[in-house]
């Protein structure tokens, strides 16, 4: 390891799967160099995953109360943690600047933005053409320190809190889920993040998943996804169970961990529950810079479902931003309801 290489930050301020599939570039980092200080910068509604992470040694914190934190009070912070190297995976020009303006000596980020010159180790990746796994770009970027991830388990991981495994212990016990039961999680929402499989097409597949004996079907969401789990609910029937933002990232990890399958449309948890260990269908459009390429759940225990027989990058994927998408859609709920009762009924077997 070289000397001026001690301390060292990932820069990662986005959302949940973005997180998760960062967090990686931190087991590399300490698995190289076990005596760096390895830190994140993130905003406070994802600390959940990274507080807790056996490799982050320290989180900073893009913003306090709701808001981000001001410009110059962040350079000073950042210039007080003394970082030697700083690594940019969700580039944006202000934290370009602050860093920058806080004296850290290595900037890695890349060099196809216009304020690249802000940086001083540029790797040239656009990452919109999606040939990668975002996974595979960060890592990457680790290349321009020196540090390969080769003969490393980079999948992403995520331990189980105890608090929070006995917290949705005693909320299944108490909405009538017994240790004989098998749990199927639907989470239909995206948070407008892609191209989405829709709530109609969520709802008939639920119903016939929640026939087989012995299975209870959870539709989750977060807080402004009421109406769409609601939705989902009332054509699955009587039998599902809803939980709308009832949960922290500790318990809905710790719940993801519970079920036998994940089903959802490209969106941060479906990558939770492959870090937890449970087999996943996800459901991902064919526009390129959100396809299951770049942005599908990196585990080996997937089934990813794209539109049959419709054009990459269709206009109206790419510009419409309706509910409703007809390439999405052409994707069958008899080929998904196969592929989800293999697992289920694999479930029942071991």
């Amino acid at each position: 390891m070289e000397s001026n290489h001690r301390r060292i930050l990932i820069i990662r301020t986005d959302r949940i799967g973005d997180i998760i599939l960062t967090l990686p570039m931190a087991r590399v980092l300490k698995k190289k160099f076990p005596s760096a200080h390895v830190s994140m910068l993130i905003q406070h509604y994802t600390s959940e995953l990274v507080e807790d992470h056996r490799d982050v040694d320290e989180v900073l914190y893009y913003d306090e109360n709701d808001r981000l934190i001001p410009f110059f009070k962040l350079v000073l912070i950042l210039r007080r943690q003394k970082l030697d190297v700083v690594l940019h995976t969700h580039p944006r020009f202000r934290l370009a600047l602050i860093i920058w303006l806080a004296g850290i000596p290595v900037r890695v980020g890349t060099g196809y933005r216009w304020y690249s010159f802000l940086f001083n180790n540029k790797v040239y990746e656009h990452r919109k053409h999606a040939l990668h796994h975002e996974l595979e770009y960060n890592l990457h970027l680790l290349e321009a320190i020196g540090c390969s991830s080769d003969g490393i388990d980079v999948k992403p991981s995520i331990d189980i809190h105890p608090a929070a495994a006995n917290k949705v212990a005693s909320l299944l016990e108490n909405i009538g889920v017994t240790g004989n039961d098998r749990i199927v999680i639907i989470h239909p929402g995206s948070g407008k993040s892609a191209r989405d499989w829709n709530a109609k097409n969520f709802g008939l597949l639920g119903k016939r998943i929640s026939l087989f004996p012995n299975v209870k079907v959870i539709v989750t969401g977060g807080k402004s996804e009421k109406a769409l789990v609601n939705r989902v609910c009332s054509l699955i029937g009587e039998s599902p169970i809803s939980l709308v933002n009832q949960l922290t990232l500790r318990e809905y990890s710790a719940l993801a961990k519970c079920a036998i399958l994940f089903i959802a449309n490209s969106t941060g948890p479906i990558h939770l529950a492959a870090a937890v260990g449970t087999p996943v269908i996800g459901f991902y459009p064919q526009v390129t810079v959100l396809n299951s390429t770049r942005w599908g759940p990196y585990t080996e225990k997937k089934i990813i479902f794209t539109p049959k027989d419709k054009p990459i990058d269709c206009k109206k994927c790419v510009r419409r931003k309706t509910d409703t998408c007809e390439c999405m859609d052409s994707i069958s709920i008899d080929d998904v309801y196969e592929s989800a009762a293999t697992i289920i009924r694999r479930s029942f077997s071991n």
